[in-house]
């Protein structure tokens, strides 16, 4: 199986899958929660249609603008205010439910804007930090491997691959965010963090099995074909192993509850590019970089 053959061709769909999102995060952004902007939202679930605007008089009544309310079938809102002080919140509760018999209050919560600031700053810090790290571990993990190969490359291979899942899961969370009203949590930071791990194990996993093979294969073999011969080797483990999760995933979404389906998803798109990108581009790009490493040096020695 040449699976490197086609190694431009994969590293090509990799950019192509990405442009949507990063186009939607520079012209949208993501919709943040107000985990983010700091605020107040209510969710409420009805066991009728409910008028919008009777449910926002409640609010306003007790001079508290509505920043945005949505509707869904009809029987389901989320309102989201500025950041209320707890008696006010109670007295809308308690009018809400009051006006509206059957209402139940599915979930509420309140940050402050400078908690909302520090959880953004502290999300960046922390994916600077985590992709710093795996780059100096993998870097020092892989320091044996035979030269002329640079650990250091392989990090920063992985690194590539780690930033791709992030960034596709990001973009798609971008366009949900602008066409869907899909909001993003401190929730669905921790799924990219969980999806940057997962990214960086399947790649390890790959590039470990290059590592052996360096050694052991005939030293005639050039880096293309030692790499192609260990993803065929570890292929079928790392779909397999990804399928299981994948399927777990999928049931949590489609039967888990409302609260977790944005954790879920984000989690679900980034396991699938993480085993995407683990085989078909941090491998790819890292051949095609030894090679330009390779060529460089022949060229100077002659």
């Amino acid at each position: 199986m040449k699976v490197m053959k086609y190694k431009k061709l994969y590293l090509v769909v990799s950019i192509v899958v990405l442009i949507p999102g990063i186009i939607s995060m520079l012209l949208f952004g993501l919709k943040l929660s107000v985990d983010f902007t700091g605020g107040s939202t209510f969710k409420y679930s009805f066991d009728q249609d409910v008028d919008k605007s009777r449910l926002i008089s409640i609010f306003e009544g007790e001079g508290v603008d509505v920043e945005t309310i949505s509707m869904q079938n009809g029987n389901e809102a989320e309102i989201r205010t500025k950041p209320l002080e707890n008696d006010v919140s109670n007295s809308i509760k308690q009018q809400v439910v009051g006006l509206f018999p059957g209402a139940e209050l599915v979930s509420s919560q309140t940050v402050g804007p400078a908690v909302g600031k520090e959880t953004t700053k502290n999300a960046f810090i922390a994916l600077g930090w985590a992709s710093l790290a795996i780059l100096l571990y993998i870097s020092y993990a892989f320091r044996g491997i035979p030269k002329p190969y640079s650990s250091f490359r392989f990090g920063a291979s992985a690194i590539i691959a780690m930033l791709h899942d992030a960034f596709l899961v990001l973009g798609i969370f971008s366009l949900l965010g602008h066409y869907a009203g899909i909001e993003v949590d401190a929730l669905f930071m921790t799924a990219v963090l969980t999806v940057i791990g997962f990214s960086v194990h399947d790649s390890i996993v790959v590039f470990d099995r290059i590592r052996e093979n360096l050694r052991k294969l005939p030293k005639s073999w050039n880096f293309e074909k030692v790499v192609n011969h260990s993803i065929v080797e570890t292929l079928s483990r790392s779909i397999s192993t990804s399928l299981t999760v994948i399927i777990t995933l999928a049931s949590l979404y489609i039967l888990g509850g409302e609260t977790i389906k944005t954790f879920v998803l984000a989690l679900l798109v980034g396991i699938i590019s993480g085993t995407y990108s683990s085989i078909f581009t941090a491998s790819p790009f890292l051949v095609l970089w030894e090679d330009r490493i390779f060529l460089r040096k022949h060229k100077k020695s002659k």
